[in-house]
Formats: structure tokens, sequence, C-alpha cells
């Protein structure tokens, strides 16, 4: 599969994010979840590809069958709005 590089940077971004399942990658991107572990190999220092391992294995959010919550995502009751990536000052 031929991704460009904001793809890359995306399927990256969603692997990292702990409530972003292998599943969305799937829908939004074609790649399996062994195929994402392979891109991330191939794309991250071998270091961060550990930390990412060690952090992605057991993950119950990281796998949509084994989530506890059907829809939706916890907020913190003391988080404010955020707008353009970055969070309103308190």
């Amino acid at each position: 599969m031929n991704l460009d590089i904001r793809q890359i940077d995306r399927i990256i971004e969603m692997a990292w994010e702990d409530r972003t399942p292998f599943d969305a990658i799937t829908f939004q991107f074609g790649l399996k979840e062994q195929e994402v572990i392979n891109l991330m190999r191939k794309e991250l220092k071998p270091s961060s590809f550990r930390l990412w391992r060690t952090r992605v294995q057991g993950r119950a959010t990281k796998h949509s069958k084994k989530r506890t919550f059907d829809e939706g995502r916890f907020k913190c009751s003391r988080q404010r709005i955020i707008t353009n990536n970055s969070i309103s000052k308190r």
C-alpha cells in the first residue's frame, strides 16, 4: 500500500493514542494490526518502537472487542474546552 507522509504521520499518531483502537486504523487506512506494527517498527527509532510496543501490548482500549465501554470517551471534569490543539487558559 502506498501511503504519503501525511497518512503515515496520522497512522503513527493514531497508534500512539490510547483510546484509538486498531479497528479505527483498519477502517480509515486499510492496515491490519500487524501492518501497523510493521509500519511503526520501520518509521520509529528502535527505542521509541520498544516503548510503544510495551505500552500497547495488552491494552484493552486498543482492541475494540476488549473495551469495557461502548461509545464516547472519558473526559476529566477539570478539562476545559480545547481549540486548535491548544488548551484554553485557566
